[in-house]
Parts: C-alpha cells; structure tokens; sequence
C-alpha cells in the first residue's frame, strides 16, 4: 500500500502544471538569492567605495603580502593564492577601525563588502608586483651574482632601487588598459566564471552576513594564534643561527646521507602552511620530483664524474652536475608550460568561437546535441541586480585605448635607457602583439582558473634573445623582454579576476580599475624596496647553499642564455636528457588529460621540475602541512574547510613577515648569539680532540 501511494505522488509530481514548475523553481532560486540578503542596504557610489581607511589599511597589508611574496620568491618560488588573506585580514582591520570609531560616535561611513573588495583588489595587485617584477626570476637573473652561476659571465646588469621603480613604472600599467574595454564581453557576454574571483566575492558576501561576520571573526582568531605562533617561532630559530648551516633548518631528520642530499625536514612554518593550502597532488609532485632527481638521478650522475664531465670544475659549474640540475629542471618546465599553453590556447578558441556562434543565434547557452534550440533563460534576481550595477558606471574605451598607447609611447622611449640591449623596435613589437596576448591569458584564466603568465615571459626570452642575437646583448633583452610581457599578461589577467569579483559583491569596475592602478603604483616602489632590503641584509642572496638561493634566478638565465647561443654549452648526454623529459612532461599531461577524473592521481611535470635544483627539502614541509590538513578532515571535514586556509595563512604570514625584523638586524650588524649545527660520531669526536688539544 505505501508502494502505490509513492506511485501515486511521483505521477502527481510528473503531472505537475509546467508554470508551476517554473514558478517553483523560480522561488527555490530566490530563497538561494545572495542580493535578496543585501537587498536593502544602499550600494555605496563607486567614488564612496574608495575610501582613505581601505588604502590605509592597503598599505598595511601590501607591505605584509610583499614580505611574503618576496620570501616565497627567493626561496623555491611557489606562491600559493593569497587572496582568502587579503579578504579576510580586509575584513578585519576596517571593521575593527569602524567598530572603535562607532563606540566614539565618530563613524560616518558604514563597512560594505563594496569597499572590502577594494582592498582585496588593491592588496593583491600591490603583492602582485612582488612576482611579476621578477625579483626571484627574470630581474634578479640579470645581476652579476646570478651570471656568475652561468655559462656567460659577461652580460649582466646589478639591481639599483632606481632603475628598478622606474622600469616597474613603465611596464606595470599596460596590462590594465589592454582589457578594459573587454570586460563587459568577458563577464556578461561569455560569462566566464574566473573561480578564483568568485570564491573570493563569495567569501566577502558571507563576510558579510550577520552568519558570516561571526564566522569571520573566528578566522580571525585561528589566523592570530597562528600568526603569533609562527612568527615567534621564527624569532627561536634565529638564535641558533649564527654561522653557516647553523639552526634548526640544518636539523639531519632522516639522517645525515639523506640531509647530504637535501632530505631533511627544515621546521619552516611557511612551507607547512604553503602545504596546507596547494593541492595534494602539487606536494606529492614536488616530493617524486625531489625523489626522482636528488634521490635517484644526480647520485648516478655524479658517479659518472670524469666521464661525462670534468673532475676538476667546481660544484657550481654549469659545465657540471649544475648543468644537468638546471637544463633538465627547464627542458620539464617548457615541456609542462608548452603543453599547457597550447591546451589552454586551444580552449580558448574553441570557447571564443562557440560564444561568437551562440551570440550570432542570440542564445545565452552553449548549444548541446540532444538540445539544438537554444532558448533563452529568464535571469535570476541576482544577474539582473548585478548587471545593471556592472553596467552603470562606464569606463570609455577611448580612455582605455588613449591610456595604452600613451604609456607604450612612455615605455618605447624610456625602456633603451634602461637596458641598451632592448631596442625600440623589440618593444614596438611586442606592444603591437601584446593587448591580443593579454586577452588570450585572460580568457584562458577565466575558463580554467591558469594563468600562463611565466610561459608568455619564457616564449619572450626565447623570441627577443634570438632576434638580438649573443653579440648584441641577447641574454639581458631576453630577461627585459620577459619582464615587459609578464607584466602585461599578469596585470591584464590581474584585473578582469577583479572585474568578476566586483560584479559578484556589486563593486564598480571603476573603483576596481582605480583600486587596480593605486595598488599597482604601491607595489611598484614597495616590491623593490622590500628586494633592497634582502640584497642588503642577506650578502650571499642568490647563491645555492644561501638562505634564499633565487632558484628561478638561475633558471630564467640560462633559458636565457640557451635561446642566444644553442645547445653548445650543455654538458655531455644533457641535451639527450633534456629531450626525454621535455618529451616526458608532455606525455605524462597527455595522460593525465585522457583518464579525466582518474587524472587527478598523476603528478604535474611542472611541480616535478621546482626541487630538481634546490631540492627536496622544502617538499618534505608541504607534505606534513597535507598530512595535517589530511587528518584534520578526516577528523573533522566541516571544521577543516572553515578553517583550514585561515591557520595556513597564519603559519605563512607570521614566519614571512619575521624576514622584516631579521632583516633589520642583519644590516644593524646584530648576530645571534648561538650556533647549533649537526655533525657525525667521527667529526664530533674529532671536534672534541681539537676543543681539548687547544
């Protein structure tokens, strides 16, 4: 009987009247309305939404993010989002600024999600800078310190405070300008969805809510803790590094042979965090990576030493076991890069022509087979509340277009002043190529969430290195090329992520354009201030067995260096092995495509290649930040995915703001007072011999 009567109700559900259907339907939707929340409250003017408050507490947190950034750079180069940061610590300081100002009775202007996104917006183009200025790559590798490590020690320009801001200045803003007339056509008209600027506008929308602002008070409070802990963690470590591989980040935790080559844990709570927030699958590639090569590789080549390669050349050579580190790290790099290029390329295409055939047929929706007519949807609520938002304040297209030919007229002339090498013509080139590039990343990235900014700076070196040629200074108009198309292809990207997470918190693309240049002019003289600061404080800056060895620094010269001369300065048998993992890299993400969701499991070629040169060490810390983030949801799910980024960016945020404080010290000539390093039973008894002989 109760069979039937579950019959009888699902061919009542069938019958049900299609109107009411779509009444129904309608209503379910308007109960998940996100705008129905905020429906009443008034959105700000885009001139409100640009409050002094927002820029002061910009400042603050863009010095923070850049300290971090600079760290991350200078270390291995991996930098995972920081955007859950920015929104939050946002968050944050305003309300607390708000809150004090109310109790005073002095509170004119209430806190809006509107003026949260321009912080963030603000935050992260400052930080930005710190990655595209190239100060653990392009920029840093055209320094004597870095061509020392080289093939060709002759080509090189030393960092100056000066040169830098001002190249920063020429090369940061065109990207803004390239896609501006583009956003109405990527947000409204192909809809992209730029997951990373959703998820960012739906954490400022949840912060929000009466729900949300109570949740985010207790983020708040993991991140502090977390904060303290690890920043006061790095203030115990320095105490015990008064020499050369002195300190806990010389502990030999799997034993001294595996600490020889560079298995160790090194207690970095910056790199648990960095874990903790990177994908399993990018720490387990890290760690086959350092595996593959430091475990398995560079011991039997070093075994081939006299054969394959001189006895007598020091370990740094690139005519050495270097040179297989570095050469085979960049043939898996380009493989990985080149491959993903081509499919994000490819995508994009194919997205651009099904948006352009859809909008010929004036549909909304991609055609599907089984659905040849497309009808068009009623929009929600929430699209209509969002869109005529969008829509209403106007940025010109001639103010765009006037605005990129002017800066690259700024740009043609200043940057030969610059660097000599890299004439007007290169840079008229790569200006004319340039808006159709920008718009291509930023496509890509709002269909998949990639951007290829490092792979549009890599086919630069190659293209303008090769065009000028070894004799005219190929090597450093490849790195400045490199810089001026990095620039450009980020910011563009940069911007349009911060377009969607403006039409997603009702925040005006103009205040988004004008939060964009103002952080973007902040980061342009912090990020290389903060670089000064390392270059003064840490003499050994770039060199392998440094605290920050700039590992990319080397990497992008002797890409450089490969494109001007060829392959003649390889080693024996590298160039063979750059070709098996150039071809690896793109087999192993051919397969990861073909098996779909079982494709997860496969390693990233590119997260494989990072500890090939410096090592496993860092890998190991990633993995027990996964591990805990593993447990903890294992444990508790709900509780993990709340808070989990929140103690992550805390363990992050604390160490890496610590290199502010340890810097200072360094050029004040303060030296810790203890140096604890880790020695074998023989050199400790040997040590103790001398200790009493003396």
């Amino acid at each position: 009987m109760d069979h039937q009567d579950e019959r009888d109700a699902g061919l009542e559900q069938n019958d049900e009247d299609p109107n009411q259907k779509k009444k129904r339907e309608q209503q379910e939707l308007e109960a998940l309305s996100v705008e129905r929340v905020f429906e009443n409250q008034e959105v700000p003017s885009w001139k409100k939404q640009l409050t002094f408050r927002a820029f002061v507490v910009s400042l603050v947190l863009s010095i923070l993010f850049t300290f971090i950034v600079m760290k991350l750079n200078l270390t291995t180069g991996i930098i995972p989002s920081l955007n859950v940061s920015a929104g939050l610590l946002g968050f944050f300081f305003v309300k607390t600024w708000t809150k004090f100002l109310e109790k005073s009775g002095y509170l004119k202007q209430p806190f809006t999600r509107q003026e949260n996104t321009v912080i963030q917006t603000c935050v992260v183009a400052a930080s930005g800078i710190a990655f595209s200025g190239g100060f653990g790559s392009y920029l840093f590798g055209m320094s004597e310190q870095i061509a020392k490590q080289s093939p060709d020690t002759s080509d090189f320009k030393n960092p100056s405070l000066g040169w830098i801001i001002g190249f920063l200045f020429v090369v940061s803003f065109l990207g803004l300008f390239s896609v501006v007339p583009l956003r109405k056509t990527m947000i409204i008209d192909f809809k992209l969805t730029y997951p990373s600027g959703t998820a960012t506008a739906h954490l400022i929308n949840s912060f929000h809510t009466p729900e949300g602002a109570k949740l985010a008070k207790k983020k708040v409070r993991e991140l502090g803790k977390f904060f303290s802990f690890s920043f006061l963690w790095g203030f115990f470590q320095w105490f015990y590094t008064a020499g050369d591989h002195c300190g806990f980040a010389q502990f030999p935790t799997l034993g001294l042979k595996a600490y020889q080559n560079k298995f160790f844990f090194d207690f970095s709570a910056t790199y648990v965090g960095v874990g903790m927030i990177c994908p399993y699958i990018v720490n387990i590639s890290t760690l086959l990576g350092g595996i593959l090569s430091w475990g398995l590789m560079w011991p039997l080549i070093e075994n081939r030493k006299g054969d394959w390669f001189s006895a007598e050349l020091e370990p740094s050579s690139m005519y050495g076991l270097q040179g297989y580190k570095v050469f085979i790290a960049i043939a898996m790099i380009l493989g990985d890069g080149l491959y993903n290029f081509f499919k994000v390329l490819s995508r994009t295409l194919s997205g651009l022509y099904s948006h352009l055939r859809e909008k010929d047929v004036g549909g909304t929706r991609l055609p599907v087979a089984d659905n040849p007519s497309i009808e068009k949807e009623e929009p929600s609520f929430d699209e209509m509340r969002r869109t005529r938002l969008f829509l209403k304040d106007q940025i010109p297209a001639s103010f765009a277009v006037g605005g990129y030919i002017a800066i690259a007229s700024i740009s043609t002339t200043t940057l030969p002043h610059i660097f000599p090498q890299f004439k007007w013509y290169y840079i008229l080139v790569m200006y004319a190529f340039a808006p159709t590039l920008a718009f291509c990343n930023a496509y890509g990235c709002g269909l998949t969430d990639w951007s290829l900014v490092t792979t549009y700076g890599k086919l630069a070196i190659f293209i303008i290195g090769e065009w000028a040629g070894s004799s005219h200074g190929g090597v450093l108009a490849g790195l400045a090329a490199c810089g001026v198309m990095m620039n450009i292809v980020s910011t563009a990207s940069d911007l349009t992520q911060d377009f969607k997470t403006g039409y997603l918190t009702l925040a005006s693309p103009r205040s988004m354009f004008v939060s964009q240049v103002i952080g973007t002019a902040m980061g342009c003289v912090i990020a290389p201030s903060v670089f000064w600061l390392f270059v003064n404080a840490f003499k050994d800056l770039g060199q392998p067995t440094s605290q920050y060895p700039a590992p990319n620094a080397v990497v992008y010269r002797n890409m450089a260096i490969l494109g001007v001369q060829g392959f003649s300065s390889l080693p024996k048998y590298c160039l063979l092995l750059c070709y098996i993992f150039f071809g690896a890299a793109i087999l192993i993400n051919l397969i990861k495509d073909c098996l779909g969701k079982k494709g997860r499991f496969i390693p990233i070629p590119m997260a494989m290649a990072i500890p090939f040169y410096i090592g496993p060490y860092f890998a190991i810390d990633m993995c027990v930040g996964s591990l805990i983030l593993f447990i903890w949801e294992k444990i508790n799910k709900a509780k993990a995915d709340a808070f989990g980024p929140a103690v992550a960016s805390g363990l992050i945020c604390g160490e890496g703001i610590w290199t502010l404080p340890a810097s200072i010290l360094a050029l004040a000539g303060v030296k810790p007072p203890i140096c604890m390093k880790f020695l074998s039973r023989a050199d400790n008894g040997r040590v103790d011999n001398l200790l009493s002989g003396a």
